[in-house]
């Protein structure tokens, strides 16, 4: 662990906050009492980032005590025009009120001054300190010569987290807590500097189905507390779940404001400007030979701990078999060896136990030679491990092969074949920028994972590995996404499918495999009910993993059942229980050394989703 940084003192206390002419001082007590709500109203915010233009004479005006959902696809221009709110960004033109007076909010103290506080996608807090020293952080309070006053601190965030139920513990470290708690401590920050407009942007992105419902659950307790909260997000479940009005931008500009009975397709449709698939439609897969053949893949925990009877794998003595033409998808919550499982069979993260494409042993191959060898990979993060992001577009796209024909030429690249193929895949996967020369940095979340997925199967590839391929993205985007991977199982690549969003497994898979604490606990095929999958999910196994589930054939010639039409399955973006056709047609498939093809074998194999703005100004491709 990094050396924690001192904090025992300040030079002096924090500097007092600025009036703003409606409201009083900010304090830092968390008890502190003033009025409650204050009504928020933007008047013909426009931001221009070149020729470009994020956010369009928009108006938007929020109520106390109201939950505002702000929808619009990736790129819209929503986390623009919220980093101007918070003082981030600077508007060319358009003025911001607060309880109908202008204000001019040059900096976020300014918008702190003025009671509005953000919790950003990515968490603004310093791993290594505590809660409370997160929560003091410009607003220290101290005592006599200057100290710290930590016991002072620590009461704050207890009454803070008593009051809203939040139950966060001031002195536990942030980088030993979950996600969902770094966000209520975020929160808490927001609160304790006397916020009454709590803009969250993109909070559930990364958040478990049950660190969602507990967000809610603080969201409403909040409003009945008489705070305003702005919710941005492209989910239309959630938002139609917890706002009371709903605002939808398209392109930076407002395109309608809308109750949250609206439906699904009105919603979508407003989104992306046109009807929006929010079923994916795909035909029974047709599986073929084996492609991947993963036996007994053991990986050590990065962070193991030699207590008796500890489990020190991320994955223990995982064995599956993923053929061409279908996709296998990997459901489970996160946390349990999917990342882990991704990386190992990527070559990032050394294991033991045997991998093999098409028959060909590639264990202890690097990353580089896999890549080579047909597999295709889209990482779990993709600002993280899948782009570059101060490389151009037209870089990114040929990260894989830069050094190959026909994009080099003996030792140097070929810059114009370069600059031709990114135009190509940039007109064929609609990644929208001004330029293949922008920053990939720059794009929208939606657009840079567009940029990965063109990149990865703009190649000739056996094996498809999609890791999260959706998480953060618009329905429009997932609808692009989804369809992408669909064509490539039709095209013969095996595909593998890891997701913690239950959707969109049945959305997209032919067989489910469900991870345990680092096991495979079963397969199952896409017609299984939730609840069964959900027992799996908590590490409920019967069996079925070695191919003696009811669901799984388990001997040559047997025959496997896929649905007669179309399956239809829920689009992640909605929250939508999946609807299936359940008729089933009989189709056999010949042995293949002792297996079916849709059977089961003795391992349980077988057929069967940033920012829309850069956070500091600046050049950006808002698109």
């Amino acid at each position: 662990m990094a050396a924690r940084p001192s904090l025992g003192h300040t030079g002096g206390s924090a500097e007092p906050a600025r009036r703003h002419r409606s409201t009083p001082a900010v304090t830092t007590g968390g008890s502190t009492s003033r009025g409650t709500g204050v009504e928020l109203e933007l008047r013909g915010i426009t931001k221009r980032f070149g020729s470009l233009v994020a956010n369009d004479h928009i108006d938007l005006k929020v109520a106390p005590g109201e939950i505002r959902g702000l929808l619009g696809e990736n790129g819209a221009g929503k986390t623009t025009l919220m980093n101007i709110l918070y003082g981030l960004v600077q508007p060319d033109e358009g003025e911001i009120r607060v309880d109908g007076e202008p204000v001019a909010i040059r900096s976020p103290k300014d918008a702190i001054n003025a009671r509005i506080g953000m919790v950003h996608q990515h968490f603004m807090l310093v791993p290594v300190f505590t809660v409370a020293e997160n929560v003091m952080l410009g607003v220290e309070p101290t005592r006599g010569l200057g100290l710290l006053d930590r016991r002072k601190a620590r009461s704050q965030v207890k009454e803070l987290s008593g009051r809203y139920g939040l139950q966060i513990n001031p002195d536990a470290l942030i980088e030993d807590l979950p996600v969902g708690v770094q966000q209520r401590v975020e929160i808490i920050k927001a609160l304790l500097r006397q916020a009454s407009v709590l803009i969250l942007d993109e909070p559930t992105a990364v958040l478990t189905p049950g660190e969602t419902e507990d967000l809610f659950r603080v969201m409403r307790e909040l409003r009945s507390g008489g705070q305003s909260i702005v919710f941005i997000s492209h989910k239309l479940k959630e938002v139609q779940a917890i706002a009371d009005h709903i605002t939808v931008i398209r392109r930076g500009k407002v395109v309608g404001d809308r109750p949250p009975t609206a439906s699904d397709a009105e919603l979508a449709a407003l989104m992306v400007g046109r009807p929006v698939e929010l079923r994916v439609s795909k035909e029974p897969a047709r599986p073929g030979d084996v492609v991947l053949d993963v036996s007994d893949l053991t990986v050590p925990a990065e962070h193991a701990h030699h207590g008796a009877g500890e489990n020190q794998n991320s994955v223990q003595g995982v064995s599956f078999q993923v053929r061409a033409g279908e996709i296998l998808g990997i459901a489970g919550v996160q946390g349990n060896g999917q990342t882990e499982l991704c990386e190992a069979l990527m070559g990032l993260r050394p294991g033991t136990g045997a991998v093999r494409l098409d028959a060909r042993d590639i264990s202890r191959a690097s990353p580089r030679d896999r890549l080579r060898a047909g597999i295709a990979y889209i990482p779990e993060d993709r600002r993280e491990d899948g782009i570059v992001a101060d490389f151009s577009v037209a870089d990114n796209l040929v990260l894989d092969t830069y050094d190959r024909p026909p994009y080099a030429k003996r030792i140097a690249m070929d810059i114009p074949a370069i600059r031709e193929h990114a135009k190509s895949l940039a007109a064929e996967f609609d990644i929208r920028t001004s330029s293949i020369d922008t920053p990939v940095g720059t794009l929208s979340g939606g657009n840079q994972q567009k940029v990965i997925l063109a990149r990865e199967v703009g190649r000739r590839v056996r094996l498809l590995l999609a890791s999260q391929p959706t998480r953060g993205l618009d329905v429009g985007s997932i609808e692009f996404v989804h369809r992408r991977i669909v064509e490539e199982r039709d095209q013969g690549v095996a595909v593998i499918i890891v997701s913690s969003e239950l959707d969109e497994i049945y959305a997209l898979a032919d067989r489910i495999a469900v991870m345990y604490e680092g096991k495979i606990t079963g397969f199952r095929p896409p017609t299984v009910p939730v609840a069964e999958l959900g027992l799996l999910m908590a590490g409920a196994g019967d069996g079925s993993a070695a191919g003696t589930g009811p669901d799984q054939a388990a001997g040559a010639g047997l025959e496997a059942t896929a649905p007669d039409a179309v399956i239809e399955a829920g689009n992640p973006a909605l929250g939508v229980i999946p609807v299936m056709t359940t008729d089933p047609v009989v189709i056999t498939h010949p042995a293949d050394g002792g297996e079916a093809d849709g059977g089961g074998s003795a391992d349980g194999t077988g057929g069967g989703a940033t920012a829309d703005g850069p956070a500091t100004g600046g050049q950006a491709d808002p698109a």
